[in-house]
């Protein structure tokens, strides 16, 4: 109750400070969106170099051990490289909308976190809908893909780019049913109401049901959990199915005419879309930044400061762990056939989230009368 009062005066005072001076809530605004998006840009930096050393060791190989101590520091030797390698643009490409589609996929793959609940109170924009935003942003970034494909005035890239706008709106439907099981469960559509009815311990957490009273749920929201880690799988062009550059017969897809920062400025938005997804499964199913135990006994006399890292720590640890799951399947699952991409989530995922819609929404109508 305490934190969403917290919530609430400051975002009053957020509009107070609007309504007296609006350069200064601008200023406030803009310093906010760089505590996430710069912090965020260095994570994923290091995620870009555990995917490398996680896919290396599954292959008994080093990987990165050069650049720096263990070779921590090739992300950065990387963006040097991209940002100081000759921009070629193709003589028949469309060369305004072939530099604006890497733009619009980084764009809207960082504008994505604003509705994201880091901590508690620590969120750019706390809004009712923040998962409709979600949704509704990372369902866009396909765009940047078929731009990119279409301006290169080339078959493979343009391919490519149909490709990834059949696979990405594919699963965007199965991730949606997903979704709406959770909504049902946690009865808001705001992210931080969601991970707040998670706390009080890991059998609070969605994944199994959302609490003791809903355990048999449990036996629908597990495969839920499933489907959505493959659906982010397939929604960001994730092996085993990145289907839209796959090297064996794409050549690199819709990236293939792109090189120095357009290509880099993709990559980041695919990779920052992975880091969402990672997220976003944490958010949704396992308590966000919520501690795996009762916490409120422990915390009680912290200060909120201590409180929030608290959270930070325990909701970066899940993402870490769901990105560590990401990057096993990725090493040791082999790529699958477009047909059975196709086949996978319109006649298996599809229909087995809409079953799991009904039964959670049975369960929430009915459940309580049965139960007591």
């Amino acid at each position: 109750m305490s934190m969403a009062a917290n919530t609430i005066s400051t975002a009053s005072a957020t509009a107070a400070i609007s309504a007296d001076n609006p350069v200064i809530w601008t200023l406030l605004t803009v310093g906010q969106i760089l505590l996430v998006t710069v912090p965020l840009l260095i994570i994923i930096a290091f995620l870009i170099y555990g995917d490398r050393k996680i896919f290396a060791g599954v292959q008994m190989r080093k990987g990165p051990n050069v650049v720096g101590p263990f070779g921590l520091l090739q992300s950065f030797a990387d963006l040097g490289k991209f940002l100081i390698k000759e921009l070629i643009i193709p003589a028949g490409a469309d060369k305004f909308v072939f530099l604006l589609a890497p733009l619009i996929s980084v764009t809207l793959a960082l504008g994505s976190w604003a509705a994201m609940p880091l901590a508690p109170g620590w969120v750019v924009s706390n809004i009712n809908v923040g998962i409709l935003y979600l949704f509704a942003v990372s369902s866009m970034g396909v765009y940047g893909i078929i731009m990119g494909g279409w301006a290169s005035n080339s078959k493979y890239p343009f391919l490519g780019a149909l490709r990834s706008a059949a696979q990405m709106v594919s699963y965007e439907v199965s991730i949606g049913f997903v979704i709406i099981t959770v909504i049902l469960l946690s009865g808001s559509m705001n992210l931080t109401r969601m991970v707040e009815l998670q706390a009080g311990g890991f059998w609070n957490w969605n994944i199994l049901g959302g609490g003791l009273r809903n355990l048999p749920l449990a036996l629908v929201m597990i495969p839920m959990g499933v489907i959505f880690f493959i659906s982010g799988l397939a929604e960001t062009n994730r092996p085993p199915f990145d289907l839209p550059e796959a090297e064996s017969e794409l050549v690199a897809g819709y990236a293939i005419e792109y090189g120095s920062t357009p290509y880099l400025l993709f990559y980041l938005a695919e990779f920052s879309n992975i880091t969402l997804m990672s997220g976003l499964m944490a958010v949704l199913f396992l308590g966000g930044w919520q501690a795996p135990f009762p916490t409120a006994g422990l915390t009680a006399h912290w200060p909120q400061t201590l409180i929030s890292l608290f959270g930070l720590f325990w909701l970066a640890l899940k993402t870490f762990l769901v990105f560590f799951m990401n990057a096993m399947v990725r090493s040791v699952v082999p790529r699958y056939r477009y047909d059975q991409l196709m086949r996978l989530g319109w006649k298996v995922f599809l229909p087995t989230s809409m079953v799991a819609v009904a039964l959670v929404a049975g369960w929430r109508v009915y459940a309580p009368a049965v139960i007591g």
